[in-house]
């Protein structure tokens, strides 16, 4: 190797994820110099692949809550303090899980971040997930065990009782976050729950204003309020609820009034929900706009709703189209999702979010 195959190569074993751009910028060379080394390293055998420049296949970044659903559907109507029939089944789950199939079943290339034990739980989790996602940067921790998530639900379908074990995600800490700063340097788009910490969140609104990579922040439970990060001048898009934004700004509030009080807190495009009401949408240069629900005769389960719903906003914006689209997008999946006895819907695909979205409009 002469001198710059060398400096190439052990910047490349600093850093896997650094793009062919990065390396010309830190050696003083021209991108076209920099692959003609590259090209150079992999022949001589250096280099096995170019499969660590990410900068031409971009993956979007999920980080937060990955567990196992319990779901315990009353058959009757259901009473307290006392024995309930029910049915019951276990599947897997998590915002950010969730939302991280849906992103797969659209066919977008997608990277889970989350803790999970080293239990039988993890595994099954793993084995739903790994079709639509990369679990390679995972963190299994053998002193914790995996979120699980129980729901009660009444006879409409509706929940009466959810039962959160989470402890393991407070370990993604901001050490925990920067160990993958290479890879989300890279990122298209990252989208966090808050079942994340709250300095873990701050961290990544930082790292989202400086390289200007879009980060969307799902909000899972009004209690998860209090992970929200102070400074939200680098989120991209806050997608919560009426009841969420009351528990974070205190007081009553509607759709469009919670809207403007996160798009004055500093965050770019805002959307909120309100069950069969439908959802608000705005940013600074638009007017906010209310999207109605569509009519649904039958809900088989709530679960995993919320999760569709920010999916599909996401997907859509992320492929150039309006906040309205992208919320009237968020509409259908959630809709279909409600219809559907699995979390995340089995016959989704970008395709299919088309034809619902023309069919509900």
């Amino acid at each position: 190797m002469n001198n710059k195959e060398r400096i190439l190569l052990d910047l490349i074993r600093k850093n896997p994820y650094v793009s062919q751009q990065e390396l010309a910028d830190s050696m003083d060379l021209s991108r076209p110099s920099v692959a003609n080394l590259i090209s150079g390293l992999v022949k001589q055998g250096h280099i096995r692949g170019k499969a660590y420049v990410l900068n031409e296949s971009k993956n979007i970044v999920c980080i937060g809550g990955a567990n196992v659903d319990r779901k315990f559907y009353v058959k009757d109507q259901l009473q307290m303090g006392t024995s309930n029939p029910i049915r019951s089944n276990q599947t897997v789950g998590g915002v950010a899980r969730n939302i991280a199939e849906n992103f797969g079943r659209f066919g977008m290339e997608t990277t889970l971040l989350t803790a999970g034990g080293k239990d039988a739980e993890w595994e099954l989790i793993a084995e739903a997930s790994a079709p639509y996602m990369n679990l390679d940067h995972v963190t299994r921790l053998s002193t914790e065990n995996s979120g699980s998530y129980t729901a009660i639900l009444d006879e409409h379908g509706e929940l009466a009782v959810g039962l959160a074990d989470m402890d393991i995600f407070d370990r993604m800490d901001p050490e925990w976050i920067h160990d993958y700063m290479p890879l989300l340097n890279q990122a298209k788009c990252i989208l966090a729950d808050l079942n994340c910490p709250k300095a873990t969140l701050q961290v990544l609104c930082e790292l989202a204003d400086a390289r200007g990579i879009p980060l969307v922040l799902v909000t899972v439970s009004a209690p998860k309020m209090k992970n929200m990060p102070e400074e939200l001048s680098g989120v991209t898009w806050i997608i919560t609820n009426v009841t969420e934004s009351e528990a974070y700004f205190g007081g009553s509030l509607t759709m469009e009034s919670a809207v403007q009080q996160w798009l004055d807190a500093g965050v770019r495009n805002v959307i909120v929900t309100e069950g069969s009401a439908g959802a608000a949408v705005g940013n600074h240069k638009e007017a906010i706009q209310h999207v109605p629900a569509s009519e649904i005769d039958d809900v088989t389960d709530v679960t995993g709703a919320g999760d569709a719903f920010s999916a599909a906003v996401t997907y859509t914006w992320l492929e150039g189209k309006d906040i309205l689209t992208a919320a009237r997008a968020g509409i259908a999946n959630a809709t279909r999702t409600l219809e559907s006895a699995f979390t995340v819907r089995q016959d989704l695909s970008a395709k299919k979010l088309r034809e619902d979205m023309e069919e509900l409009s």
